[in-house]
């Protein structure tokens, strides 16, 4: 049973932490990880996937300049967003048994806190571009930076928010 902070009145209140080695830690760390990066990697994936057809198709070449630009720049950060979301397997692989997991984890808990970013810019790339071919509107970079505006919501200030908010000071 995990030790329990006092309350008022001697009462316990709650589980005061994890009662874990530091490799037992690490182990559910990287568990957790890697469940959040299948997330992330599949996404990534079907995305680039698809991108990587568009160059192929009749009407690619129809485009206009900066449409082509815009579409280059998504297929680039794409790629980048691929490699930093696999980037963590292949860390470990390279890393195993060695003995260094706690590291291990701490780089790819970077690795994919870069993924998502650059998901986040591959995202918005691809949706300018989307935008401006089906509706041809100046409001187009617009209704992109609402959508921006709610990922940077929903993945990163929220979640910053709640660790801000609700993270346990320790007490000395």
């Amino acid at each position: 049973m995990a030790e329990s902070e006092t309350g008022a009145g001697g009462a316990a209140t709650r589980p005061k932490g994890r009662r874990e080695s530091e490799d037992e830690r690490a182990d559910r760390q990287w568990g957790e990880l890697v469940q959040e990066i299948r997330v992330a990697q599949t996404g990534v994936q079907i995305l680039f996937g698809f991108l990587l057809t568009v160059v192929f198709s009749e009407h690619f070449q129809d485009l206009e300049p900066i449409d082509k630009n815009i579409y280059i720049v998504t297929v680039v950060l794409g790629s980048l967003a691929t490699g930093a979301l696999i980037g963590p397997v292949s860390f470990h692989r390279i890393v195993s048994g060695r003995r260094i997991k706690r590291r291990a984890v701490t780089w790819a808990s970077r690795l994919t806190f870069l993924g998502l970013i650059l998901l986040l810019l591959t995202l918005s790339c691809a949706l300018l571009l989307v935008m401006r071919v089906a509706t041809h509107d100046a409001y187009a970079p617009w209704l992109v930076a609402g959508v921006v505006a709610w990922y940077l919501l929903c993945w990163f200030v929220l979640p910053f928010w709640a660790r801000q908010k609700y993270t346990e000071q320790e007490q000395d």
